[in-house]
């Protein structure tokens, strides 16, 4: 009965650690209705790169309680437990990589030239498609110095 509730408790922790995107088009609620500097430019160059999360350690702990458990189904006594801890070895492995592939998104590095001839670079998830030769806005956040390109 306890194993069959690991399962949802560890989605749980999974659900509770998302971290919001850094996304163009994507705003949290305390970004709402907050003045942000705009500034004019267009786009000297793009290039692709990943962008990735923040590593929480659910996929190790929850992969290392996985294969914990199941490792010891198998055999009895102290073999059982043998198991169990290289199948908790080998899930928190698992784990760990999958959490990483699954924190790892595709994003755009975005070179651009703004009116007053100055180059900046901001990096962001690809979610909205981008050329060079666009003319495109910076918004900047003062509070917090983030920014973002937008169409």
């Amino acid at each position: 009965m306890k194993r069959l509730l690991v399962l949802p408790v560890l989605a749980a922790i999974v659900a509770g650690c998302a971290n919001p995107a850094p996304s163009g088009q994507v705003y949290s609620t305390n970004q709402t209705q907050a003045e942000q500097i705009v500034r004019i430019g267009t786009i000297e160059s793009i290039r692709n790169v990943a962008i990735s999360g923040r590593d929480s350690g659910v996929g190790t702990i929850g992969g290392a309680a996985l294969g914990g458990l199941a490792g010891s189904e198998i055999g009895h006594g102290n073999g059982s437990a043998a198991v169990g801890i290289l199948g908790a070895i080998g899930g928190a492995v698992v784990g760990n990589r999958l959490e990483n592939q699954a924190n790892t998104r595709p994003g755009l590095e975005i070179t651009v030239r703004l009116e007053t001839g100055e180059l900046r670079a901001i990096t962001q998830l690809a979610d909205e498609p981008f050329r060079p030769g666009d003319r495109v806005r910076l918004l900047t956040d003062p509070s917090s110095g983030r920014t973002r390109v937008t169409h």
